[in-house]
């Protein structure tokens, strides 16, 4: 079904005295992958956190769905939209198994047939069943970002918000897990909203972004403007500028494709 599943309309964010996100307003259409983007600092974790139910000191206006947010959620909100955090080991419970970790959010929300919810979570983030009883600090680094995607999805939610998602993780297996959360969009008709700094990695996911600086939005653009360089802001043409030279650092050749301007599977190849 078509139509706005977020809709962000003059947000400002404090903590304290300070004014972390100033006047932000976008939308997100349902079904789709919208992108923040900026320098560390900018707001744009701290527009994730209002959105979560993590920060309750904002105002402005936040809608789901067409429901309006308060500061205070209730249960339900929480089944329909979840959130992946930047770093899988700290976001995962040290001394609980996979399996705990995955069947806490499905006894919070009362489903039945658990053994088998858990089961198929697994299996939809490529994980044998074979790790469900280890403990996170068994588990690589990328398997435990499918932990914490599968936990995410296991309580069947339609907006997934995502913190740097692959920034903890290595190049090759940052591929890994952006082709697996595009595939899980597309299967699922997700809407995703993630924040990163990396253009390279947004991009592959998203299909719009905006450009964050010091708590406002300077731009908002489409991924194939953004590739052809049709931007105006400076600070847009600077992140740009600068993920090119990040490409030609790591072995692409002046004038070549930029990494950001890759298709869905090239940034993998490409990582390989």
């Amino acid at each position: 079904m078509a139509g706005v599943m977020v809709d962000v309309q003059d947000l400002r964010v404090h903590f304290g005295s300070v004014e972390a996100v100033r006047g932000v307003s976008f939308e997100v259409a349902r079904g789709s992958a919208f992108g923040l983007v900026g320098e560390s600092g900018s707001g744009k974790s701290s527009v994730l956190r209002a959105l979560a139910g993590l920060n309750s000191d904002w105002s402005g206006t936040m809608r789901v769905d067409g429901a309006d947010l308060t500061p205070r959620r209730e249960r339900a909100f929480f089944r329909r939209l979840q959130m992946v955090f930047q770093d899988p080991y700290a976001s995962l419970h040290p001394r609980q198994t996979i399996d705990r970790i995955l069947s806490e959010p499905l006894i919070v929300h009362g489903f039945d047939e658990i053994d088998r919810r858990i089961a198929r979570a697994l299996d939809e983030v490529s994980l044998p069943a074979g790790m469900r009883f280890r403990y996170p600090h068994q588990l690589s680094g990328g398997q435990r970002q499918r932990v914490a995607i599968a936990r995410a999805l296991i309580s069947e939610p339609e907006v997934l918000l995502l913190d740097e998602p692959t920034s903890a993780l290595d190049v090759s297996v940052q591929a890994e897990v952006l082709n697996l959360l595009a595939d899980l969009r597309e299967a699922r008709g997700l809407t995703y909203l993630m924040v990163g700094h990396n253009l390279a990695v947004v991009t592959h996911l998203c299909q719009s972004l905006a450009v964050m600086v010091n708590g406002e939005i300077v731009e908002t653009v489409s991924s194939d403007d953004l590739r052809a360089g049709r931007v105006q802001s400076p600070h847009t043409a600077a992140l740009r500028d600068l993920s090119l030279d990040l490409a030609e650092a790591h072995g692409e050749p002046a004038g070549a494709e930029p990494t950001f301007g890759a298709g869905p599977g090239e940034i993998a190849r490409r990582a390989l």
